[in-house]
This record gives structure tokens, C-alpha cells and sequence, in this order.
């Protein structure tokens, strides 16, 4: 074995010896935006889970992460922007993950992976009276005007719908796409959109935030959609670290605590 060559190779042992003392967060901190920190998307205007009042960053998401990260000894550190920029963001790793209630669908799992944290289902939400006289998430909104969040699960459940109306001879939904779910709830209020899809979590903030203005028609639909925290796709070290978390929060009593504080069914719960 040449000098060089064996030089090289007590390199590489004293690398590997060195390595093997390091904690696996200081391995996950090196990976991260800004070490000690965990930066997430959020795309704060989808009460409750993510969104601003009074100037602060609020909601159930915004709580759990903040929870999680205390466990991790982290710090948890927002970025705000529209849903659709997330995962370009997080791709672009300008983002440790995104905490903004994302749907979990195929489309999305091509690009990202998912941590899940809850299920939930949906709404179709109108103004109060119902002047379009629709009936729930079936054919009675062929023809009508349904608000969506731009790139969100909604705008996907109103193109499929729009499919079904078009297959049975129905005039075609007029998808109109917003950039936040409070966009599509004034255009609602404003008479401009006959009905918006909401999670059934977020109909109930809005009827508790805007009381007598809208209702909801038909049943729940989609109940097992889960939601869930998104990370770059392979990047195991930060989804160890949000599973223990989790898991944390759920022993403490943290999870179930938050899940009764925003006033969200039990059936909501995973964990």
C-alpha cells in the first residue's frame, strides 16, 4: 500500500470516528435553512389552521408547529406567500417543509412527501339562503359559478365535478380560482360565486367569524382527506423529526389539547 494511500485512509477513519459522535439533530441542523431554526411555508388565509389576526400569525397549524418545535429545540421560523408558491419554495429549498393544512393527493405525492397530522372533510359553502337552491356536492352545481383556492384540493374536487357535468349533458361549472379561501368566501358574500368548497373545520370558523351570512348544503364529503406537514421528497432527517414531534405531542396531551381548543371534531385525530 502506498503512503499516499494509507495517508488517505486514516483520513477517512478519523472522518468516520469524528462522524460517529455527532447527534443526529447537529446532521439535521446542517441540512436545514438556517441552523437552529425551522422554516416553514404557510400560506396564512385559511382559518382556522393558518391565518393573521390582529397582525399575528395565528390558528391550529400555527400552534402545533409551535408546540413541535419546543420538543425539537428548535425555533420555528414562518414564511408567508400564496399556496401555490409552497411547494416551488420548498423545492427550491428555501423551506425546511410546509405547515399549511395541505391536502395529501397523488399529484402532490409526485412532488413532495407527506407527514400527516389530521383527516377532514368538506363543505359546499353558499350565502345565506341559498338563492342558487343547491343541494350539496351533486349535479345542482352544474352551470353555477364555485370559488376555489388556486392550486388548492378544492379547485381539484370542482374540476372533477365539472367533468361529471359535462358526462351527464349538464351545463360546465365556472371554476373560478382565488389565491386564498377568504378570497372565495367574499366572493360568496358578494353574490359573485354561487358556492365555495370549504374543509369543514374552516366552515365553522367562518359561520363562528361571519355569523348569519353563509351556510353550508348537503353532507360532509371526503371525510378522510388527511392533511399534513410537507417535506422535499427523500429528506428523511426532517421527517424523523417531525414524527417525533408528533409523538410527543401526542403523549404529552399537547395534540388532543389544541384539537378541542379550535374547536374541531374528535374525528378528526389520527394519533
Amino acid at each position: 500500500m502506498s503512503r499516499h494511500h494509507q495517508m488517505f485512509c486514516r483520513a477517512i477513519g478519523l472522518m468516520l470516528t469524528l462522524g460517529a459522535g455527532l447527534p443526529f439533530t447537529s446532521l439535521a441542523a446542517m441540512d436545514s435553512v438556517t441552523p437552529g431554526k425551522l422554516t416553514y411555508g404557510t400560506a396564512a388565509t385559511f382559518m382556522p389552521f393558518e391565518f393573521v389576526k390582529n397582525g399575528q400569525l395565528t390558528g391550529f397549524d400555527i400552534d402545533l408547529i409551535g408546540a413541535l418545535t419546543k420538543h425539537l429545540n428548535l425555533t420555528p421560523a414562518p414564511m408567508q406567500m400564496e399556496f401555490k408558491g409552497l411547494i416551488p419554495a420548498l423545492q427550491g429549498k428555501r423551506l425546511d417543509m410546509i405547515n399549511s393544512a395541505m391536502y395529501v393527493n397523488p399529484t402532490r405525492a409526485e412532488q413532495v412527501d407527506f407527514v400527516p397530522y389530521l383527516k377532514i372533510g368538506s363543505r359546499v359553502v353558499v350565502r345565506k339562503g341559498n338563492q342558487a337552491g343547491l343541494t350539496g356536492r351533486d349535479l345542482s352545481l352544474c352551470g353555477k359559478n364555485i370559488a376555489v383556492t388556486l392550486g388548492g384540493i378544492e379547485e381539484s374536487q370542482a374540476r372533477a365535478d365539472n367533468k361529471k357535468c359535462l358526462a351527464a349533458s349538464k351545463p360546465a361549472i365556472n371554476v373560478m380560482t382565488f389565491p386564498a379561501a377568504t378570497d372565495s368566501a367574499v366572493a360568496v358574500a358578494q353574490g359573485r360565486a354561487d358556492a365555495e368548497y370549504l374543509s369543514t373545520p374552516g366552515t365553522v370558523a367562518l359561520f363562528s367569524e361571519k355569523p348569519g351570512l353563509f351556510e353550508a348544503v348537503g353532507p360532509e364529503f371526503e371525510a378522510d382527506t388527511h392533511i399534513a406537514f410537507a417535506i422535499r421528497k427523500g429528506d428523511s432527517e426532517t421527517r424523523a423529526q417531525l414524527e417525533k414531534g408528533l409523538q410527543a405531542l401526542v403523549k404529552d396531551g399537547t395534540y388532543k389539547q389544541l384539537i378541542k381548543k379550535w374547536n374541531f371534531p374528535d374525528s378528526v385525530a389520527i394519533f
